[in-house]
């Protein structure tokens, strides 16, 4: 401890740095970079007949390592440390005769102009520039000016460093300012425990002419797995994409020696377009017993299936990881927008990358295994790209669910983790009379599935819950008769297509606020307006309180089921405006006094969840409410008459009456779930 500083600012002083090597003696002193880490960037900018400087060079052995290798044999070591510099000399003068080290203060060096083409620096800027006071600022623009007078044209500069940002912005500024080319080489690590957490950076500045009024600036960063340079359009992207590295170290160092209590995610992007390719989630299990063979796995979620419960949230994943009995299991989300050749293909590429980020305790030359859904990485087939004012960019993709099942998505890209829309697709089948020949059997393409809609089908559990509220319509048939629905909030038109299809003398009204949405629901999901289906292009809340004055008490059922774009409130579904008690009191108003709201809400804040529920029980003195498993959705089935309330058991008799009425001969139906289960576990309120 005797060695350390009692100020930063004795770094930059010649009476701490004689004191630190006569204490230290004759043992090299290597702030951070070995020269094995440092060589392979190093060999890139220096070649064997350049004229090399190296400033602030200590008792350091990474010039003598340089000279023993044969990168260069003419080597120029200054320090203004007389203890080191003579120590240096000594350790050298009889076996490497193209070196010397000479007693000089770099910020007023003796050498003519452009007299060397190499200037190396190995912490020696880290140690000057070690705050951002104004005398601190001036030494390092002045070891800059004197660094760049020394180096000829086409010359580099070459500077170890942590990449403190105060330190890494200091450099960039200047020297792109003076029309230098600027790149950031991270070092690759050797794998062995380093002094420091944090990653090691080689800036190389190759100097320019400064051509007058030229205003462009060429800022480049090398990432240690990669060759080449990726441009850079500024200082801030860059020291952005530095940052980035160091908080990817640190959060390496920290779980590769404690279990993560909570689980870590993280974006690996793609090389070219510097967008996210995989996204991986690090997720541990305490209760899994640990044993040679199963610390560490990596999973791969078949493309289109993140979005599912087990994959895209952290229940599910904890659920995944516990089941699949490893103490620590590493899930990898595919993305739509990059292309993948293959499983082989995706663990060549993330191999070396997921290591990093292995367990404590894995044992050496341990095998990890690659773990996936069937052995592929599914399909995912993007069908349309569009972009809404409302609704911001989205897609419409085909994916491949379990088995032979296709299945059409609207996803919003703002939130790109969670269906907004899903329709089944149908297989293709003969025409009446159509016969198959085996020469023309055609083995279907991956990429494309089966087109037709499937309209039984209700992709959500919410949309079946909403569907089973309906059997508190009607008396003592099961069927309803004539219906009059509101629908606000059209996504895909799936909920508004079954109302229309399977209930039969149903009018069904559909508010929708995004043009586009039509658009893509008409086009892609099968929908399609007609005598009984009538959508209107307007705002939900001008809609009701436009009837609310005009024609009160006319529907017989209202389904809310509308997202919020703002995303920084708690609730997501629906909009707050839409659950306020004066617009409350007009939905009531337009409801016929047996009909039912029914509600798809949405809301992870606690205290705005009670509060939507207090002005609910206000304007609605029956309330029903049905959690989604597994799932934030809660439909809430509302009426304005307590006299009508029902047991969860007959609610469940009303559920399967109604079932039985929709189900007709010669009319598909979904039966992967009863209507009766939706309502299973529904509480008065």
């Amino acid at each position: 401890m005797e060695l350390l500083p009692r100020s930063p600012a004795e770094f930059s002083s010649a009476r701490y740095w004689d004191r630190f090597f006569r204490q230290r003696g004759q043992r090299p002193f290597e702030w951070y970079g070995a020269f094995p880490e440092l060589c392979p960037v190093l060999h890139k900018y220096v070649r064997p007949r350049d004229k090399v400087l190296v400033v602030g060079c200590g008792n350091s052995e990474l010039s003598e390592q340089m000279y023993d290798v044969g990168m260069c044999q003419d080597i120029v070591n200054i320090d203004l440390s007389e203890a080191a510099v003579r120590q240096m000399q000594e350790r050298s003068a009889s076996t490497r005769p193209g070196m010397s080290y000479l007693l000089m203060d770099m910020l007023h060096m003796d050498f003519p102009d452009a007299h060397f083409q190499v200037v190396l620096d190995k912490g020696t800027l880290d140690a000057l520039l070690t705050d951002e006071e104004e005398a601190t600022l001036a030494k390092a623009e002045q070891m800059f000016a004197e660094i760049s007078r020394v180096l000829q044209v086409g010359g580099r500069y070459l500077c170890v460093s942590l990449a403190q940002a105060h330190v890494l912005k200091k450099a960039v500024e200047y020297f792109s300012q003076e029309g230098w080319v600027v790149r950031v080489h991270q070092v690759a690590s050797s794998g062995d425990k380093q002094q420091f957490v944090l990653p090691v950076f080689v800036y190389v500045m190759t100097k320019f002419r400064k051509v007058p009024g030229s205003a462009a600036r060429i800022l480049e960063i090398c990432p240690e797995e990669q060759d080449r340079p990726l441009r850079v359009e500024s200082a801030e992207r860059l020291l952005a994409a530095v940052k980035d590295r160091q908080h990817y170290a640190l959060l390496c160092s920290q779980i590769s020696k404690t279990p993560c209590r909570e689980q870590v995610s993280l974006d690996l992007c793609d090389r070219e377009s510097g967008k996210p390719r995989y996204t991986l989630h690090v997720v541990d299990s305490p209760s899994v017993k640990p044993s040679r063979d199963n610390h560490f796995a990596i999973f791969i979620i078949p493309q289109g299936r993140e979005t599912e419960w087990l994959f895209g949230t952290e229940e599910g994943r904890r659920q995944l990881a516990a089941s699949a009995g490893f103490g620590r299991l590493l899930t990898v989300a595919l993305h739509r927008e990059q292309l993948y050749e293959g499983m082989a293909a995706i663990q060549a590429e993330l191999s070396g990358k997921v290591m990093e980020l292995a367990p404590p305790g894995l044992p050496a030359r341990q095998q990890v295994p690659f773990l996936s859904v069937g052995g592929d990485i599914g399909v995912r087939a993007v069908r349309h790209r569009g972009s809404s004012a409302l609704s911001g960019d989205f897609v419409v993709e085909d994916v491949k669910g379990d088995g032979s099942c296709y299945f059409r998505r609207l996803i919003f890209l703002q939130n790109r983790n969670v269906v907004q829309s899903e329709a089944r697709l149908l297989a293709p089948t003969p025409l009446p009379g159509q016969k198959k020949r085996r020469k023309d059997k055609k083995k279907p393409s991956p990429t494309e599935p089966p087109g037709a809609i499937d309209k039984s089908y209700l992709c959500c559990e919410h949309h079946k819950a909403m569907v089973a509220g309906l059997c508190l319509l009607g008396g003592p048939d099961a069927l309803p008769g004539e219906l009059a629905v509101l629908v606000v909030g059209l996504g895909g038109g799936s909920l508004p297509l079954f109302v229309h299809d399977y209930f039969s003398q149903a009018r069904v009204a559909v508010v929708e606020i995004d043009p586009s949405m039509l658009e893509v629901a008409t086009r892609w999901f099968g929908f399609c307006q007609g005598e009984r289906m009538q959508v209107h292009v307007c705002d939900g809340l001008d809609y009701v309180a436009k009837l609310a004055a005009e024609a009160p008490a006319q529907y017989d059922a209202i389904m809310f089921d509308v997202d919020s774009k703002d995303l920084t409130v708690g609730m997501s579904c629906p909009p707050p405006a839409f659950v306020e008690e004066p617009f409350l009191q007009k939905v009531k108003t337009i409801l016929k006094p047996e009909g039912v709201f029914v509600l798809n809400l949405v809301c992870r804040d606690a205290r705005l969840k009670e509060s939507v529920l207090g002005t609910l029980r206000a304007v609605f003195p029956l309330l029903y409410a049905r959690r989604i498993q597994g799932e934030v959705n809660e439909i809430l089935l509302c009426q304005a008459g307590p006299a009508g309330r029902r047991s969860p058991a007959e609610l469940g008799a009303r559920a399967r009456a109604l079932e039985g009425a929709l189900r007709q001969p010669g009319r598909p139906w979904d039966s992967s779930y009863v209507l009766a289960d939706m309502l299973q576990t529904v509480l008065v309120l």
